[in-house]
């Protein structure tokens, strides 16, 4: 595991706005050209209207000018202490931006992490494809 990115992902946890869950989320895209979008869970009170870390940190770097295919992975980190994993709606945003080939480090602050490839937490994506 990166230790500069660890520490990164972590001194984010602070800005996670998780009033309602106390559930803290830090979650950091790095892309093909090797620039860094970070992201935290940004939470609402109708909870509908919640916004993940990892969907954070991808519209950033949408909004950046990163296109589909562009990223080249994708960390996350809650801070329970345990290695979280994206939700499904945060999947299928990594689906589309994402090549399958990307990886996914889902990782605890104690450095604890496990690694996939996006093809392994989205093996059937929606897709554009679907949509024809």
């Amino acid at each position: 595991m990166d230790e500069k990115m660890l520490e990164l992902l972590k001194q984010n946890l602070q800005y996670s706005y998780s009033p309602y869950s106390n559930f803290k989320v830090s979650a950091a895209v790095v892309t093909d050209d090797g620039r860094i979008f970070t992201g935290v869970n940004i939470e609402n009170s109708s909870y509908g209207a919640t916004v993940c870390a990892e969907r954070t940190a991808i519209f950033k770097a949408v909004s950046e000018g990163v296109h589909k295919g562009g990223f080249s992975k994708l960390y996350v980190m809650v801070g329970s202490g345990r290695i979280g994993m994206p939700c499904f709606m945060c999947r299928q945003v990594i689906s589309e931006f994402f090549s399958p080939e990307s990886s996914i480090i889902c990782c605890s602050t104690e450095g604890d992490h496990e690694e996939y490839k996006v093809s392994d937490l989205c093996p059937k994506p929606f897709g554009e494809e679907d949509l024809k």
